[in-house]
């Protein structure tokens, strides 16, 4: 193979930073790389060839469909705020299907993964799209697991990533898989990423996991919550707070939050564990004592039910800041240059 050839499916209304995202990460890799391996070749196809506005009013400069004949390495599908068009275009899907066929491996970002479905190409696999979105592709599409937490997923030979950033993500772990971790995290060095993000990593931050709802004695007893994450919690003493019965608060609880209050305790928890890890030195068994878990046992098994990875794999991939400053811990990772 003299090259890696990668096609970018461009639309009107495509988010920039989707598709110039992993593109940059390629671009990157392959001024690294040199002569010594087998570089990346970008292409951009569209309908709408051959200026393709984006939502940012970016202007990405395409071939038409037809340009993208032939065997294909990657091919990326990006999402955009005008994707509900993109999906009711039949030719761009039915292209994308039948492209896909004919690549290695098939890439989305954010709703870039919803194009994929629409193919049917997601039937029977596990895919990730933007945490937004992800109760709507779920319900558009039945066949399809739609994981809504990680940034991104790996099933056979499709990738899809949560969106915007995540791109990037996900692009590194191409060029990883491609060749090997060492430029990977040289193009993430390169790029100026602290991180080089695992994609088990949950796309909901700490800030996402505490959005509060609006009825307000749900959203008193989610603020009750926060300021007792160290206590025990049992649903009937939160439903107190909230000044409900137990069971009245349950319904009313999964209906304003989407989750029943012992799924959003655990996962208030986790993104309060996240924090502590990734800011402070405390141990591990300090932390699970902080989030109100019982024993370091039922930490380690809730934290890796959730983001795949135990607390000290996620300290050691993504503490970034600590009370003395920032923290280069590169060369605590094992298979990482010093």
């Amino acid at each position: 193979m003299l090259e890696r050839r990668v096609v970018v499916v461009v639309y009107a209304g495509a988010m920039a930073l989707d598709i110039t995202g992993p593109i940059e990460v390629f671009d990157t890799a392959n001024r690294l790389l040199g002569a010594a391996g087998t570089p990346y070749r970008t292409e951009f196809v569209s309908a709408d060839a051959p200026l393709v506005r984006t939502s940012s009013g970016v202007v990405v400069e395409a071939s038409p469909l037809e340009a993208g004949l032939g065997p294909i390495d990657t091919l990326l599908v990006p999402g955009g705020w005008s994707l509900h068009s993109a999906l009711r275009d039949h030719a761009l899907v039915s292209w994308i299907g039948g492209a896909a066929a004919r690549s290695r491996r098939v890439a989305s970002v954010c709703g870039g993964s919803f194009l994929l479905a629409e193919a049917g190409l997601l039937d029977g696999r596990r895919a990730t799209t933007h945490w937004a979105y992800s109760e709507a592709m779920a319900c558009r599409y039945p066949d399809v697991t739609v994981d809504g937490e990680p940034i991104f997923v790996w099933d056979g030979p499709f990738v899809t990533s949560a969106g915007v950033s995540t791109g990037i993500d996900m692009a590194l772990a191409l060029v990883e898989d491609d060749h090997g971790s060492a430029l990977a995290l040289e193009t993430a060095r390169f790029l100026v990423l602290f991180l080089k993000r695992h994609g088990g990593q949950s796309q909901y931050s700490a800030v996402l996991d505490a959005q509060l709802a609006d009825h307000p004695p749900i959203r008193a007893a989610q603020e009750w919550i926060l300021q007792n994450l160290g206590s025990p919690l049992p649903v009937a003493e939160i439903a107190r707070q909230a000044n409900m019965s137990q069971r009245n608060f349950a319904r009313v609880f999964r209906r304003e939050v989407g989750t029943t209050p012992g799924q959003y305790v655990e996962r208030t928890r986790i993104a309060r564990a996240r924090e502590l890890l990734e800011t402070t030195g405390l141990t591990i068994s300090q932390i699970a004592g902080r989030c109100g878990f019982a024993t370091t046992e039922t930490f380690f098994r809730s934290f890796g039910r959730t983001l795949g990875l135990t607390p000290r794999e996620y300290r050691l991939r993504f503490q970034v800041i600590s009370p003395s400053g920032l923290i280069d811990r590169r060369h605590e990772r094992q298979g990482s240059p010093a």
